[in-house]
């Protein structure tokens, strides 16, 4: 079996760190969300490659090994847009399946919106079909880390107590519950953690180690700043439809399910609005991580739905 190769390939002007295996003609574009990194593919890629697709994962600008934009402040979700078809472009990969994780869903179905010619379909995992729109935000508890990361500095400040490894557990371990992570008044986000707490049994030190590493190249100011801070900003995309067949896997032990009214608006069938041709798969165990702690699971469904699609 071939190992994972990686690389740097500019993309409009910045020099985004890509892994990458699988030498098949049909590419799958894998998206990571926060706190994670291309990384948090790794059993996907696999995968996909035994399966015969040439599977592609990066690092989002501003992550892990990719490089910074200049005007941080300036920076949204629809930049990350370009990262995708930009990245297809260097590529000379005319068309792609996209899988994101998180907040990866936003630029994979944006990118399906946007540039329907580039995109075969769309798998999202954790979060439906949303744009970025006050509407996201304005009905989250106060407490809750969407809303305490949208200060600037603040977040910063909370993470800079301890080291990037600590923030990593922190993250993973507290996100990986059922409920949305809601700090009070005189609390931070990061205060929430109970420092006795085990790792959740499928996320080992070493994988803790490697994305620690990650973040120690690229900091926390990025990801604060995307998706965060801007997720409540008006898209300015009016009237959006995802044509391509899209399937969304979702952990019924994930907290974003209960969150604002998600689960509601994926079982009502309101999601189908915008994503005609959506297929939902619940795992009844699956928690916010449910393609690192089910991956043989993920890979399947994956893998099934690729196989249906042509391009």
């Amino acid at each position: 079996m071939e190992s994972i190769q990686h690389s740097q390939v500019e993309v409009k002007g910045l020099k985004l760190h890509v892994a990458e295996i699988g030498s098949g003609q049909r590419a799958v574009v894998f998206l990571h969300g926060f706190p994670e990194i291309w990384y948090t593919w790794r059993h996907q890629m696999i995968a996909a490659a035994n399966a015969g697709y040439r599977a592609i994962a990066f690092d989002f600008r501003g992550y892990g090994l990719s490089e910074h934009p200049a005007k941080l402040e300036k920076e949204n979700i629809l930049d990350l847009v370009h990262d995708v078809v930009g990245l297809l472009d260097s590529l000379s990969i005319s068309k792609a399946f996209l899988v994101g994780k998180d907040f990866g869903a936003f630029p994979a179905y944006i990118t399906a919106t946007l540039h329907p010619d580039k995109v075969a379909s769309v798998i999202t995992l954790g979060v439906p079909f949303m744009l970025p729109a006050p509407s996201v935000i304005q009905h989250l508890p106060k407490g809750s880390y969407v809303i305490k990361w949208q200060e600037p500095g603040k977040a910063e400040a909370d993470f800079g107590r301890f080291d990037v490894k600590s923030v990593i557990r922190n993250i993973y371990t507290l996100f990986s519950g059922s409920e949305i992570p809601v700090a009070g008044d005189d609390q931070e986000i990061m205060d929430l953690y109970n420092p006795s707490a085990p790792l959740p049994s499928w996320f080992s030190e070493e994988d803790l180690a490697t994305y620690a590493s990650l973040y120690e190249k690229s900091g926390f100011r990025y990801a604060l700043q995307v998706p965060y801070r801007t997720l409540g900003l008006d898209s300015g995309i009016s009237d959006p439809k995802v044509t391509v067949p899209a399937l969304l896997i979702m952990g019924e032990k994930d907290y974003v399910l209960k969150s604002i009214g998600i689960e509601d608006y994926i079982r009502s069938g309101a999601v189908k609005h915008f994503v005609p041709d959506l297929e939902i798969i619940y795992i009844p165990e699956g928690s916010h991580f449910v393609h690192e702690q089910f991956p043989e699971k993920v890979n399947q469904l994956i893998i099934e739905f690729l196989n249906k699609q042509s391009i």
